[in-house]
């Protein structure tokens, strides 16, 4: 074989092997830099969640959520979830003429670009409490979670999922008679999507409406959670509450003793991916 031809081949293997090189440090790049943004957009859906607290309750509002991504993208899930009240009074049992619907907000990262493992799941805090249910001042209005869940209809995604929950307030009041009566007011956070979609990386929150139910003389509550998303895998595994029914009364925690007024706020919020 001539120098010049070996030469040739020389060169030619060299090559190939810069351009494995080359290609196995660009994926293993990429692979980092996917996993960064996965762990830095938890917190942008964390403060997401915390803003839906300061939008949901003041019509008008608005506040814009910024965050960066490369690999995934955000979008608003509909009708995710159907809230159900049933209050017991002295009258006897009402319900809300409908469930209260709601969507979700879903940050998706495909799986060829980082993968928890199939069935992951991560509430974000760690320790947060897994009911769709809090009591006090201070209890959130939404759960933040990570999973991965496949097969499902939309794709092969690692989430990142902002879910809104329902924060309940307790308190009595004496009046003339010194005869306290007890009230309790339920907080739920309505998402629905905006109608104007922007190029940017960023969401857009923005009070539109709230509405009050109250019933007088109640005893007992129960409110449930469905799914109406089950089919495209949107269901009760996914949200992976500790329970899909809790009841309210005498004996419960929080209790609610005979008599008492129980009011339910619901504040619709429209999610605009997009600055406004």
């Amino acid at each position: 074989m001539s120098p010049a031809i070996s030469t040739v081949i020389l060169t030619a293997a060299v090559v190939v092997m810069i351009l494995v090189v080359m290609s196995y440090a660009t994926n293993y790049l990429n692979a980092g830099m996917a996993e960064n943004e996965f762990s830095s957009n938890k917190q942008f859906m964390s403060t997401t969640g915390l803003q839906i607290d300061d939008i949901a309750w003041t019509v008008g509002r608005t506040q814009t959520v910024s965050y960066s991504s490369k690999f995934g993208t955000v979008e608003v899930q509909e009708l995710a979830l159907n809230y159900t009240f049933q209050v017991h009074t002295s009258s006897g049992w009402e319900n809300l003429t409908a469930p209260v619907e709601t969507g979700i907000i879903v940050y998706n990262m495909p799986v060829s670009s980082y993968s928890m493992g199939n069935n992951s799941f991560e509430r974000v805090p760690m320790s947060a409490n897994s009911s769709f249910l809090l009591s006090g001042s201070s209890a959130p209005v939404s759960q933040v979670f990570c999973e991965e869940k496949l097969p499902m209809n939309d794709g092969s995604y690692t989430r990142i999922v902002v879910v809104p929950t329902l924060r309940v307030l307790n308190s009595s009041i004496t009046g003339t008679q010194q005869n306290p009566t007890s009230y309790f007011k339920f907080y739920l956070p309505v998402l629905e999507n905006g109608t104007n979609p922007y190029n940017s990386q960023s969401l857009t929150l923005t009070g539109d409406g709230i509405t009050k139910m109250t019933w007088s003389e109640v005893d007992k509550v129960i409110i449930s959670v469905s799914f109406p998303q089950t089919a495209s895998g949107f269901n009760s595994s996914f949200f992976n509450f500790n329970s899909t029914t809790i009841t309210l009364n005498s004996t419960s925690n929080p209790q609610i003793p005979p008599n008492s007024v129980v009011e339910l706020y619901m504040g619709k919020v429209l999610v605009t991916i997009g600055q406004v």
